[in-house]
């Protein structure tokens, strides 16, 4: 997304708080229908993942990586080895979430909140997501869960990240997006993003989904309808990072739900 297409309501950073991080990029230039979400609804549908070419700009990621070491944006920061979880680190955003950050989380719910209503239909649940990111999260917040879940993560040469959901609590918004900041190739080598899934009486399958510096990838938090030979099954679905070989990876998680 290069140019704003029309102002976008955020909340910014107290004053000399944080270095700027533009929203213009936020939007694309015709709206949502710069992207072919039809598109990339059958892919995520038929593969369990979607990629979205170009999401932010070399700048925007470059802003993005220069907030790591930028303690006041951040509610907390977790390494992963003491958890359990991998190796490497992250850490989350604290409120208000810089206006990038915000913007992208607003703008990417309103097309994501329609495949997610439809999953449910096919799942027959009774759940049903509101339209915006705003009602939403104002769910998120009557249910306990009020803590930003937006996050950066570094990776350095030997790090990766286990199989998990990101999860948070009871209300789960059931897609998320990955941005990679960082440059293959260049930056880095190995990391790669990978998903499993596990199909009732069956292997579980792996994807590897490769990505350039820039590129998000949309996936399910924990399970997505499958189709079967007679009916819909409810597929359980796990992402993780491999291991980084060479160099330093970064990338920003962009999870709807809040945490408790």
């Amino acid at each position: 997304m290069n140019t704003p297409g029309g102002a976008m309501a955020t909340q910014p950073w107290p004053a000399g708080a944080l270095p700027v991080i533009a929203a213009g990029g936020a939007a694309p230039p015709a709206g949502a229908a710069a992207y072919d979400w039809a598109g990339l609804a059958s892919e995520i549908d038929a593969h369990g993942a979607a990629v979205v070419p170009a999401l932010l700009t070399v700048p925007e990621c470059a802003a993005l990586i220069d907030c790591y070491d930028r303690p006041e944006a951040f509610r907390s920061r977790v390494v992963m080895q003491r958890h359990g979880f991998g190796r490497g680190e992250y850490q989350y955003f604290r409120y208000p979430l810089p206006p990038l950050v915000q913007a992208l989380r607003s703008w990417l719910y309103e097309p994501l909140a329609q495949i997610a209503n439809r999953w449910s239909s096919q799942l027959q649940g009774a759940l049903r997501f509101p339209a915006t990111l705003a009602q939403f999260s104002r769910e998120c917040h009557a249910a306990g869960q009020t803590r930003p879940t937006p996050l950066l993560l570094r990776y350095a040469a030997g790090d990766y990240n286990c199989l998990h959901q990101d999860l948070y609590g009871e209300r789960v918004f059931p897609l998320q997006a990955t941005v990679l900041l960082s440059a293959p190739g260049e930056d880095f080598d190995g990391g790669e993003f990978v998903l499993t899934e596990q199909r009732p009486r069956a292997q579980s399958r792996a994807e590897v989904v490769p990505l350039r510096r820039g590129d998000a990838v949309i996936f399910p938090v924990h399970h997505r309808p499958v189709q079967g030979t007679r009916n819909i099954h409810r597929v359980n679905m796990r992402h993780g990072v491999s291991r980084l070989r060479r160099g330093m990876r970064y990338s920003f998680g962009l999870v709807f739900h809040d945490a408790t």
